[in-house]
């Protein structure tokens, strides 16, 4: 899986500093895949990290090989 960054996610990045690609990585294999609400072609994937214990959202697409991220937040 390669991982991708939008600009959106560059910005948010430095304020989120302990989501790296790796955490991001284990929260979309391990979550289903949910369609977005308001953007087509968007995917959200939620899942619990296990060595932190909190809840990650990801919201991504999925491109030819390539999953661009969009943006990323703990849910607790």
């Amino acid at each position: 899986m390669r991982i991708e960054h939008t600009f959106h996610w560059k910005k948010q990045k430095v304020y989120r500093q302990e989501i790296t690609d790796d955490v991001i990585e284990l929260c979309i294999k391990n979550s289903d895949k949910l369609k977005d609400r308001k953007w087509e072609n968007t995917f959200n994937a939620i899942a619990r990290i296990p060595p932190l214990g909190r809840i990650l959202k990801v919201v991504y697409r999925e491109e030819s090989k390539t999953i661009k991220i969009l943006t990323a937040y703990w849910l607790d």
